[in-house]
C-alpha cells in the first residue's frame, strides 16, 4: 500500500496548482502506479486460480498416504475386501448399490468396480468424514493352483496386465480430473484372502492398476464417474454418493 499511497499525494499536491501542470503530472504518475498495481492484481488473480484450483481438486496426490497407510497398500486391501464376498453378495456384482456398505470400516470407503463391460450405476449412502478409494481399472493376479510361483513374477505378471491401460476417466460432480496416468499403483505380494470366511492363504497375490483415493465429501449428494480399458477388459461406473 505504501507505493500506491505516495501515488495519490503527489496527485493531490499537484491540484492546489495549475491544471494543465495537474493534467500532465496525473499521466506521469497515474501511468507507473496504474502498472505497478496491474502487475500485483495479475499476480494476486494467479495465486487465486491456483489456491482455487487445489482447493476444487478431490484427489488426494497418488503418493500421499492415508490413515497411515500408502495407497500402493490400500489397493491391496481393496483387493482384499473385494474377495472376501462370494459372488451372489459381491458389492462387484451389485448392479443397485445396495450392497456398497458391506464389510466398511475406519477411515476409507470402498468404492466397487465391476466384473463385465456394461456401464453400472449405483447409489450409495457413505457417512461424513470418509475418504472414497476406488480402481478407475486394475487387475490382480494370484498363484496358480498346479505350481509354486515366486513374489517377483505374479508382480511382474500384474505390470504386464496393466500396461495397455487406457481411456481413463474420473469425473466428480461434473467436474473432470486430469493426468490420471500419474494415479497408478502396484502392490507388494500379499494373501488376496486374507478376509475370507473361513480364512484362507493364497500367496503369492499382486495387484497394479490406476487408483483414485477422494478427499471426504461434503454432505449431500454427490455423482462420481469412473472407469478405464484395458485389453478385453473395460469398466464404466458411475455412482451417486450421499454423504450423510
Amino acid at each position: 500500500m505504501e507505493d500506491g499511497a505516495r501515488g495519490i499525494k503527489v496527485l493531490k499536491t499537484r491540484r492546489a496548482g495549475d491544471g494543465r501542470e495537474h493534467r500532465e503530472a496525473a499521466q506521469h504518475q497515474g501511468s507507473p502506479m496504474n502498472e505497478h498495481w496491474k502487475c500485483r492484481v495479475a499476480i494476486w488473480l494467479a495465486c487465486l486460480g491456483c489456491s482455487a484450483h487445489a482447493a476444487t481438486d478431490p484427489t488426494v496426490p497418488p503418493t500421499q498416504s492415508v490413515a497411515g497407510q500408502s495407497q500402493a497398500d490400500w489397493s491391496k486391501v481393496w483387493w482384499q475386501w473385494a474377495a472376501s464376498f462370494d459372488q451372489s453378495d459381491s458389492p462387484i456384482t451389485d448392479q443397485t448399490g445396495e450392497l456398497c456398505g458391506a464389510k466398511q470400516s475406519g477411515p476409507v470407503w470402498f468404492l466397487a468396480g465391476t466384473y463385465g463391460t456394461h456401464r453400472t450405476v449405483r447409489l450409495c449412502k457413505v457417512p461424513r468424514g470418509k475418504h472414497l478409494f476406488f480402481p478407475l481399472i486394475n487387475y490382480v493376479v494370484t498363484r496358480p493352483l498346479d505350481r509354486e510361483v515366486d513374489c517377483g513374477s505374479v508382480m511382474h505378471n500384474a505390470a504386464r496386465l496393466t500396461d495397455g491401460a487406457h481411456a481413463l476417466i474420473l469425473e466428480v460432480d461434473g467436474k473432470r480430473v486430469e493426468r490420471l496416468g500419474a494415479f497408478r499403483q502396484a502392490s507388494k505380494c500379499f494373501n488376496i484372502a486374507e478376509l475370507s470366511t473361513p480364512k484362507q492363504f493364497v500367496f503369492p497375490s499382486a495387484a497394479n492398476g490406476y487408483y483414485v483415493m477422494l478427499k471426504p465429501l461434503g454432505p449431500g449428494t454427490h455423482v462420481i464417474n469412473f472407469g478405464g480399458a484395458l485389453p478385453g477388459m473395460l469398466q464404466a461406473v458411475t455412482y451417486t454418493v450421499v454423504v450423510e
